[in-house]
Parts: structure tokens; sequence; C-alpha cells
């Protein structure tokens, strides 16, 4: 049955609940990194630094029913991640040029200005927003990660897991969505710490801040963990403020593995290195307490992971930035 559209009061009485409630969840918190939400919750980052994947192939990061990302290109570890997720801390400014490509009695589909979204900041300071130490030695490997990133493409599809499975069983394209890439420009002015670094977004993130489908995460933990894992494992966490527990195959989905497919010694090393990353999230001060249920018994059981926060909740934020301003997250 359709849904009855909303009047106008409605819809207001609805932006004015949410923004109640967005006050009322926002986290103190110092440097946030303000991103798309899809990045949250799923993780396109594989959980680890070392051995990755540089052939060009695609690869299917799902968490059902939330999202699903295709990666196109070498598999991204936690190196990209570190570096997107700075760049993220660093404030992005809102910008509105004319097309190039607009003339007088053009095409009506040709519009007249573009926006983009650009964060302008130096070495040092991109730097320190990884919590490295400002050293010229790190220039190279960050920019390694940042023009690494720059040639994956990732493709986007706003439907449902359970549309994107039903068009994939058919062979077909699931739905509506697009291809791009997370970054479409890296420049700077010079290998100085204290140098100029311009980075541009790709289409979708653009459209994800004019959206506002923009989450604000904990970077200071985020930059404190340890494990691979837990930096996995995090974003969804500090993302999806309603949210109090995961289960085992989820959990897998988010750290790119397949839990239901793998054998019983990966599923118990597996399980050990999630209780490693949970200990982890405690002790960089993103949680307060962690535990496990194990539900139903022999081959059949599966695991609850459930966690209390160390702050108070934080919403989705709902906002949007002014011509030259960068979304701040509060």
């Amino acid at each position: 049955m359709p849904r009855k559209a909303q009047t106008a009061e409605e819809k207001e009485i609805a932006r004015a609940a949410r923004f109640e409630r967005t006050q009322a969840n926002r986290r103190g918190r110092h440097n946030p990194a303000v991103l798309p939400a899809k990045l949250t919750r799923t993780s396109a980052f594989a959980p680890r630094k070392k051995g990755l994947d540089l052939d060009s192939t695609t690869r299917i990061y799902a968490v059902k029913p939330h999202s699903v990302v295709e990666v196109h290109g070498r598999e991204l570890g936690s190196q990209h991640r570190d570096a997107l997720y700075a760049l993220f801390r660093v404030r992005a400014a809102r910008f509105e040029l004319t097309n190039p490509e607009w003339r007088e009695g053009a095409d009506f589909r040709v519009q007249k200005t573009i926006v983009i979204y650009e964060t302008s900041t130096t070495w040092r300071a991109l730097l320190q927003a990884t919590g490295r130490t400002a050293h010229v030695n790190n220039l190279a490997t960050l920019l390694r990660s940042l023009e690494e990133m720059r040639s994956v493409s990732f493709r986007i599809y706003p439907g449902t897991y359970e549309q994107y499975e039903a068009g994939i069983a058919k062979g077909r394209l699931p739905g509506a969505g697009f291809s791009d890439t997370l970054i479409s420009e890296i420049s700077w002015s010079g290998i100085d710490l204290d140098s100029r670094l311009s980075i541009r977004y790709g289409k979708w993130v653009r459209d994800m801040f004019e959206s506002r489908t923009l989450v604000s995460m904990d970077g200071d933990t985020y930059f404190k963990l340890k494990s691979d894992y837990a930096k996995s494992i995090w974003p969804f966490i500090d993302g999806k403020p309603t949210h109090s527990w995961i289960d085992d195959v989820d959990v897998a989905a988010l750290c790119g593995e397949d839990y239901l497919s793998a054998p019983i010694k990966r599923r118990v090393k597996f399980r050990g290195e999630i209780r490693q990353a949970f200990d982890d999230l405690v002790r960089a001060g993103g949680l307060a307490s962690w535990s496990c249920d194990a539900i139903g018994a022999g081959r059949l059981k599966t695991y609850r992971y459930r966690w209390n926060h160390q702050r108070l909740r934080q919403a989705e934020l709902d906002f949007q930035p002014d011509a030259g301003e960068a979304p701040d997250a509060g």
C-alpha cells in the first residue's frame, strides 16, 4: 500500500522532532570525523595493512540490511581508512562554480553552476589528524594512501540489501545507483610540513554532503585503536546511535569475512580476534563495557556482541553548510 503523503504541517512537525532528537543525542567530542553515513554502515576496507590484493577486481561489502557497496579496483586496507577518516576530520568547504560546459541557450540538462567540496589544509594538520608524528618522512606514505583511494571506484546502491540480492540473482543491475571515486583531485604546493594540500571529493561524497546524510564519528577514539578489527567495527558502533548489539555474521561482514562459510577453526580464531578488538575499544575510551551472548547450541549456536557506549549518543547530523563554509559536527 503506498504511503500517504505528508502535509506541510506534518513535515514541519517531523523536522522539529528530528532536530530535537539530534540535539538531545549529540555527544560532546573534540574534532570528530564527519563522513557519509554509508561509510559507517559498511566497511569497504580490509582489516590489515599488509598482504593487500593489488589486482583489479570487484569486491562486495554488505551489512544486512543497512547497505551494500561494491569496490572496483585494488583492495584497500586500514592505512587507507586512516587517511580517509583523517581527511573527514578537517573542515571541507563548499563552493559553487560556473560550469565550463554551460553556454547560453544550452540544453536544460546542462547545469549553469556546479558544486564542489574541497578540503584545504597542510600536510602537518592532516598528519596530526591521523594521530601520527608530523614528520616529512610520512608525507609520501600519506599521499600514496590518498592516491590509491582515488584509483578505486565505488559503486553505490541506495536501495535495500534484499533489492540488491534479488537483482544480482537475476543477473541484472540491482537498481538505481552510480559509480564514482571518493576523491577526485589531489594537489599540493610543496613538500614542507606547512605546505598547502587541497583535496576535492567525488560526486558521491558531494551528494552526501548536499543531502546531509552525514554522521559524526569520534575520531579521537578511532585513532587510539591498535586493532585493525576494532577500526573496522568502531565506525558502525559510533555511527548507529540506536544500536547496542551486533551478531557474529554482521561483525564478520564489517571485517570483510563470510562467517557462515568459514571453517570451524577460522570461526573460533575470528571470535578471539573480535574479543581482542572489543577490549581495544574499551581501552581507547570508546566503550564502557561489552559482553558476548551465546544463542542456541551445537552447530546452530550464534554469538551476539553487546556494548555500553562510553559517551552519550550522537544522532545523524541534519545540516547543510553555506557556500565557502564547512560542515561542523559540533
